[in-house]
């Protein structure tokens, strides 16, 4: 008669133990021998294909093998943790008699594996190895944006790679190692803008004063061919008040709200034809106390009637061609009632210092009601928040709908140019 499995003898001495009480110390299988024996060691049980010998590192593009010698049982377990904490995806045989690893190890990482056996008998035993991983020359780093510090709830995160990463699957790679926490939380997801450029925001605005952190898990793994990930610095941000200027080109009237409450409303001038401001969601990208504006800089010949040279006081930028929110004394008749600029957004000395002294990096100007295009997601500033969320998870190597078009990010930041 065969003899029943072993999972049945445990269950039955489990229940066992269950009615008789604390009383009973132990009980026996089928062959009398304690099931809760120490561990024997099974060096002799098993062959392992990692490194023989100290000192030794094993090739990162190689698989990991665990296999039992000569039908001497069978491998139960097997877990394989670099020293960062991050585990060896492995595949077990239904039999037992072989483990291997089904993901690539990391380069430059201490591994150790831990392998839990049976003999014939059903008796466990153990067997612990620890190895080293060659190194890669062959880095790919990152680097997060913007630097430490307070922001608006309108800044989003970006990472620089240090090499191009272009097949989806190997984007995947680098998505799940980069990542992003924020308490309060928020629902968020990576776009990539290029080959070379991630941007991260939430679904929503950030919440108000929250602590974004940044982090990457990238070091040591395979992302394509001999390229593995690299360093990266870690990155914590938080936010302020939520604060919005919502300017309509069609009152000329800006609304500034303070986490959802008006707080002031500023008669403006904006883009006059020809020179529409335009429509959509910006970023404040910084502010300076005076910049410099000529016509020539957008292409607008010298001796024109649109040709300026001016002084401009209490600028705040919004985008990298040189669209600015900033102090207009020559147009306070028209503010409030016509559009006399050039693109930006005008007001008088008064109302520019208030707005310069509230807004920082990151705070939101929406506007609406122009006649100009509306703002691009990236080349000319972060015009991320005109995409619709649907949109944005396009972006994402991780989503499981087709991935949105790259669009170049190396675009030349123009000069300020409008007023």
């Amino acid at each position: 008669m065969s003899q029943a499995p072993r999972f049945r003898t445990v269950l039955s001495c489990s229940l066992l133990l269950a009615s008789l009480g604390a009383g009973v110390a132990a009980c026996g299988g089928p062959d009398s021998s304690p099931l809760s024996s120490t561990p024997f060691d099974a060096a002799g049980q098993i062959s392992f294909s990692g490194p023989k010998g100290s000192g030794k590192a094993a090739d990162p593009n190689k698989p990991l093998e665990v296999t039992i010698k000569n039908g001497s049982g069978r491998i139960t377990d097997v877990t394989a943790t670099d020293a960062t904490g991050r585990q060896l995806a492995g595949e077990l045989s239904a039999d037992g008699s072989r483990w291997h690893s089904t993901a690539s190890l990391a380069a430059g990482a201490h591994y150790t594996v831990r392998v839990s056996t049976e003999d014939g008998r059903g008796q466990p035993g153990t067997r612990m190895f620890r190895f080293d991983t060659k190194s890669s020359s062959n880095r790919l780093n990152a680097t997060f944006g913007p630097e430490k510090g307070v922001y608006g709830v309108g800044q989003p995160i970006t990472a620089q790679l240090s090499a191009p990463v272009k097949a989806k699957a190997d984007r995947a790679k680098v998505e799940r190692a980069l990542k992003v926490t924020s308490v309060p939380a928020a629902d968020g997801a990576w776009y990539w803008v290029d080959s070379k450029t991630l941007h991260f925001r939430p679904k929503e605005y950030w919440p108000a004063h929250a602590t974004i952190k940044v982090r990457s898990n990238l070091n040591g793994i395979k992302i394509a061919g001999k390229l593995y990930g690299g360093d990266a610095k870690p990155l914590t941000i938080t936010t302020g008040d939520r604060l919005e200027a919502l300017a309509n080109a069609g009152s000329d009237q800006m609304v500034v709200k303070r986490n959802g409450k008006v707080i002031n409303t500023i008669p403006i001038t904006m883009g006059k034809p020809g020179f529409s401001t335009r429509n959509g969601v910006k970023v404040v990208l910084g502010k300076t106390r005076y910049v410099r504006m000529t016509s020539s800089s957008i292409g607008i010949a010298a001796g024109s009637s649109d040709s300026y040279d001016l002084p401009v006081y209490f600028a705040t930028q919004v985008t990298w061609s040189g669209e600015y929110v900033h102090a207009a004394p020559w147009s306070v008749g028209s503010q409030g009632y016509a559009n006399t600029s050039h693109g930006c957004t005008g007001m008088s000395m008064d109302n520019a210092t208030w707005f310069f002294n509230h807004f920082r990096k990151g705070d939101i100007v929406n506007v609406t009601g122009s006649e100009g295009a509306t703002m691009t997601p990236f080349d000319n500033g972060f015009g991320d928040w005109n995409l619709s969320w649907d949109k944005w998870r396009k972006g994402s190597a991780l989503s499981a709908g087709k991935q949105a078009d790259s669009t170049p990010a190396e675009t030349a930041r123009l000069q300020p140019a409008a007023f």
